[in-house]
C-alpha cells in the first residue's frame, strides 16, 4: 500500500518532487557519460487550423549520425484536450509527457474539474525547468504544446525553452533538427481557415520539405509503411490521423512537387 508523504496538494509533479524524486524524469547533471550518445528525437510541428490544432512529428530518431529507430512515436495526447509533441534527448522527452498525463488526470480525480489550458502549459514549464542541469548536459526536452480551450473556444499552442520559459504561437510552429525546414514551409502552407484535410496536406508537406532537408528527420517511408503521427484535437476532443490519410496527403504532395508546384 501506497503510504502518505509530506506532500498533500494536487499536483501529482510536486508529490514526485517532494515525496518520490527517484521518480522524477530529470537526470542528475552527471548521469550522461562524455562521448554518449543518447537517442534524439527531431521534428515536430503544431499548427492551428478552423476548429482546432494539429500537432505532428516525424519517426525518426538518431544517436549521433546513426540512425537509432525508423517508428519513434513523437506526439502524445497528454488528456481529451491537449497534445504534447516531443524533440530532444527521447528517453527524457518520452517520460516527461507520460508524467505529464498522469499529472493532469491526478489534478482531475483530486478537484473534480480538469486545468484550464493555460495551467497544463505552465505545469509542462515546471517539468522543463526541473530538468534543466540535465539539459545541460545534453539531455534537453524542446516540446511544443497544444490543444483546445474549451473556455476560449478555440486551439491555442505554446513553445518552449530549456529553461521553462513559454511563448504561446498565435499561427504555427515546428521545433527539432528540421524545424526551421518545416516552419518555412508552413509560411506558405498555413492559413487561419485551413480544414482538417488541408492542416494534415500543409502537415505532411512541412515534414516532407523537412526530410529533404536534414538528415535526421525521417519523412514518409511507404516501403516500410512507416508515417508520421498526426493528431488533431478540436471541441470533440483528440483525434489521430490515419495511415490512409497520411498516404493520401503525401502522394498528394508528390504530385504537386511532379508538376512544378501548380497548385491543385
Amino acid at each position: 500500500m501506497l503510504l502518505r508523504g509530506k506532500y498533500q496538494g494536487s499536483s501529482f509533479f510536486e508529490l514526485l518532487q517532494v515525496d518520490y524524486k527517484h521518480l522524477l524524469p530529470a537526470l542528475p547533471a552527471d548521469a550522461q557519460p562524455a562521448g554518449a550518445q543518447v537517442p534524439h528525437g527531431t521534428t515536430v510541428l503544431a499548427m492551428k487550423y478552423q476548429g482546432g490544432v494539429l500537432v505532428a512529428g516525424d519517426r525518426l530518431a538518431t544517436a549521433g549520425h546513426s540512425v537509432a529507430s525508423r517508428d519513434v512515436v513523437k506526439v502524445f495526447a497528454t488528456d481529451g484536450n491537449s497534445l504534447m509533441a516531443i524533440s530532444g534527448a527521447a528517453g527524457p522527452c518520452i517520460e516527461m509527457a507520460r508524467i505529464l498525463s498522469v499529472e493532469l488526470e491526478h489534478y482531475e480525480k483530486i478537484e473534480g474539474e480538469p486545468l484550464e489550458l493555460d495551467g497544463k502549459a505552465n505545469k509542462l514549464s515546471q517539468m522543463i525547468r526541473q530538468n534543466l542541469p540535465a539539459a545541460m548536459q545534453g539531455l534537453a526536452v524542446v516540446p511544443l504544446f497544444a490543444g483546445y480551450d474549451l473556455r476560449r473556444k478555440e486551439g491555442r499552442l505554446w513553445k518552449f525553452d530549456i529553461t521553462g520559459g513559454r511563448y504561446e504561437e498565435m499561427e504555427f510552429d515546428a521545433t527539432g533538427s528540421g524545424g526551421l525546414f518545416a516552419r518555412e514551409s508552413l509560411k506558405h502552407d498555413w492559413r487561419a481557415d485551413l480544414s482538417k484535410e488541408e492542416a494534415v496536406r500543409a502537415a505532411i508537406e512541412a515534414l516532407t520539405a523537412a526530410a529533404d532537408e536534414d538528415r535526421a528527420t525521417g519523412g514518409v517511408d511507404l516501403e516500410r509503411k512507416i508515417y508520421p503521427v498526426v493528431k488533431l484535437c478540436s471541441a470533440e476532443g483528440v483525434d489521430e490521423g490515419s495511415e490512409q490519410e497520411i498516404e493520401q496527403a503525401y502522394r498528394n504532395v508528390l504530385e504537386r512537387r511532379g508538376r512544378g508546384g501548380a497548385s491543385q
